[in-house]
């Protein structure tokens, strides 16, 4: 009796693990067996350049800067499983309207693996799929956003790829708005930490990452759910933003934090399990925090060009020219940078100027301040002319001589 009873267990086993792949495809698979708060504890790494880091692909990327501070295998082509979710998030956001009611086809209601729950005619706006979508990576609702806003996955698809090209995301190809292995479907950690970066500047975007408890409206029902990022509310400065799983990616990550004036996106791709995926995450944002700071580049390059301004304008002359020189200093993106805590006084700014011959063309390049740093050159900004300046001519020097002779016999 006993052996029957176990036989049958078996084959019900099998028919699950056949029938239904979504119990090796959902983010939500549970193989964490150390809690959270240990991890923590345990991933609070020294001040060691030498990082052990477990998952295949990882990077650090700062956002003040769009500067790399860690990075392992950060260009290797890896498969993404559901952070594949952040472009569909953004891209919903930037072409649909949020309060539109959707009625949920047969095949949204039928997608495997993670789910917000949606059956066929269901109705729900949204914004609601959207945080099903983000916080408990529901396949579902991927699908029947990706229908509602291009007819189709395979439309959505098209659009995902457009927009991955509009950024740069060299290596990254997206078959499906949810992340279920294709071979045709990847990215890697460094294209991640991009896509992130720009869709962290969507406020709504970055409102629905960082939220851990969200309740939907499904039918006219309420159905609370809650967001699988496990750092998100456990780790100092997390604010978001999602996690991934399936058989072939392994446990993946993306996470944003902020401390100070120091914000980073920490991207971990293909870790064994959910343990090693969050250790890795610690203890990559508590290297970054640890070890850099930002310094007001902003500060240091205004201040050498008001040096300019007082200091050396007033005394530059211009050859065959007797017009005086006006200047702007160039538009520049970054605005602050990181250094190592133990770089901190070692930056500074120099400035170089051109000997000028006229003519002198308006934009005209006619100094750049450039930044150091460990006497390495890191940034720099250069000086324009605000204003045409001519040559002088035969002429000129004619008016000038009568100006001239009329103010030696006005004495």
């Amino acid at each position: 009796m006993k052996y029957r009873i176990k036989a049958l267990f078996v084959c019900f086993l099998v028919f699950i693990i056949i029938c239904f792949p979504c119990s090796i495809l959902a983010d939500d698979t549970s193989d964490t067996i150390e809690p959270l708060e240990s991890i923590i504890v345990s991933a609070n790494t020294s001040k060691n350049v030498d990082l052990e880091i477990y998952s295949k692909s990882a990077v650090i990327y700062e956002r003040n800067s769009h500067i790399v501070l860690y990075e392992k295998n950060s260009n290797e082509v890896v498969p993404m499983a559901s952070t594949t979710k952040i472009m569909t998030c953004i891209l919903i956001l930037e072409n649909c309207n949020l309060d539109t009611v959707v009625t949920v086809s047969s095949n949204a209601a039928s997608t495997i693996g993670s789910r917000l729950g949606l059956s066929t005619n269901d109705q729900i706006t949204v914004q609601d799929l959207l945080y099903g979508l983000m916080l408990c990576s529901g396949n579902d609702a991927a699908t029947c956003l990706a229908e509602t806003c291009s007819g189709s996955v395979e439309e959505f698809a098209v659009l995902m790829n457009t927009k991955a090209s509009e950024l740069g995301l060299s290596s990254t190809s997206f078959v499906t708005p949810h992340g279920l292995d294709d071979d045709n479907h990847f990215t890697t950690a460094y294209d991640y930490a991009i896509l992130t970066d720009y869709a962290l500047n969507n406020p709504l975007f970055k409102q629905i990452v960082g939220t851990k408890y969200y309740t939907v409206t499904l039918n006219g029902s309420s159905k609370q759910i809650h967001n699988t990022n496990e750092l998100l509310g456990s780790v100092d400065g997390v604010y978001g933003v999602k996690t991934g799983y399936t058989s072939k990616a392994g446990r993946c990550l993306v996470s944003a934090a902020v401390r100070g004036n120091l914000d980073i996106i920490v991207v971990v791709f293909g870790a064994d399990t959910k343990n090693i995926r969050n250790t890795d995450s610690i203890k990559l944002i508590n290297y970054a925090f640890s070890n850099f700071e930002i310094f007001d580049m902003a500060t240091l390059i205004n201040n050498k060009y008001n040096e300019y301004l007082s200091y050396y304008l007033p005394y530059t002359s211009i050859d065959k020219s007797f017009d005086s020189l006006s200047t702007y200093l160039d538009e520049f993106d970054t605005k602050a940078y990181p250094i190592k805590s133990s770089d901190s006084n070692t930056y500074f700014a120099s400035l170089t100027t051109y000997d000028l011959e006229a003519p002198i063309e308006k934009d005209q390049v006619v100094g750049v301040i450039d930044v150091w740093l460990n006497n390495s050159k890191i940034y720099s900004v250069n000086i324009y002319s605000s204003a045409y300046i001519k040559r002088k001519e035969a002429v000129d020097y004619l008016l000038f001589f009568i100006s001239q002779y009329k103010s030696f016999y006005t004495l």
